[in-house]
């Protein structure tokens, strides 16, 4: 098995089982060092670790485990306070601590998936951007490659698209957009990914899909999103390019232009039309 890149990637148990251990190692070792020597610094390891990895509330449960772990060492260290009162506070102004710390790395890191995610989607659409859709590209030709399964990949343009701009404006042209991704999802598997390619132009990945489900998808999707354009009183129609393949050697980059070629072969005959390409000739 292969190490996780980091550690995001750690599974809820291992942190878990990672974490409390090293509270226990580390209150052991406090209180081999007695009270005078704090090791105190070293409780934020398991408990930023714990945040992190698992969310706020285990990390908030790893932060009272070390406090009370903290606070246990030093009294059987041989430290004493005048009043149980004392003892109390001593051990809630180092829950408060360590808890703080706990949210603070939860918060950290559900801010930076949210930026991650952010990088990865168009922001008008919600679909997928460019970067995002080689990247999943690239593991599904791996997966095919491996298993010798088939995937679909389809490159759609919006025919007239500029008309609409000019006739009704860029927050109509928005609209569209908008549309056609809500659309094509409509139509799409949870495992599908649609992404926005450039202005008017979209990609859609079907995985495990071979040319009869391909085309049968593709077919009623683009039907759709003719209803969709007349209903709203919208003149776009779509070219599309659909290029099937199982085991193939190309790389993203060539797929991309193979569909792509498709696509423009499909406004070339006159638009409003869909180029499909055989089964397993790539």
């Amino acid at each position: 098995m292969k190490p996780p890149k980091d550690l995001t990637q750690w599974h809820t148990s291992t942190s878990l089982s990672v974490g409390f251990s090293l509270i226990l190692a580390i209150g052991a070792a406090d209180y081999a060092t007695g009270y005078n020597l704090s090791l105190s610094f070293l409780y934020l390891v398991p408990v930023s670790l714990l945040a992190w990895t698992c969310g706020k509330w285990l990390g908030l449960a790893g932060a009272l485990l070390s406090a009370g772990v903290w606070v246990s060492a030093d009294l059987l260290a041989g430290q004493r306070f005048p009043t149980p009162f004392f003892t109390v506070w001593h051990g809630l102004t180092r829950a408060g601590l360590l808890s703080t710390s706990a949210f603070l790395f939860a918060a950290l890191r559900m801010a930076i998936e949210h930026e991650k995610s952010l990088a990865r989607i168009d922001h008008l659409t919600g679909a997928a951007n460019t970067r995002s859709f080689l990247e999943i590209m690239r593991s599904e030709i791996d997966r095919s490659r491996r298993y010798k399964r088939p995937f679909t990949l389809a490159y759609i343009d919006l025919d007239n698209f500029k008309a609409v701009n000019d006739s009704f404006g860029h927050a109509t042209g928005d609209l569209l957009l908008q549309t056609v991704v809500s659309v094509i999802r409509s139509h799409a598997r949870s495992t599908d990914v649609v992404a926005r390619l450039g202005g008017d132009e979209f990609g859609l990945l079907l995985p495990e899909a071979d040319q009869n489900a391909a085309q049968a998808a593709i077919t009623k999707m683009r039907n759709s999103l003719l209803v969709e354009m007349g209903r709203r009183g919208w003149p776009v129609t779509v070219s599309i390019g659909v290029l099937t393949c199982i085991d193939t050697q190309l790389g993203v980059d060539e797929l991309l232009k193979q569909v792509d070629d498709l696509m423009y072969g499909a406004k070339v005959k006159g638009k409003n039309s869909v180029s499909f390409f055989p089964e397993n000739a790539l």
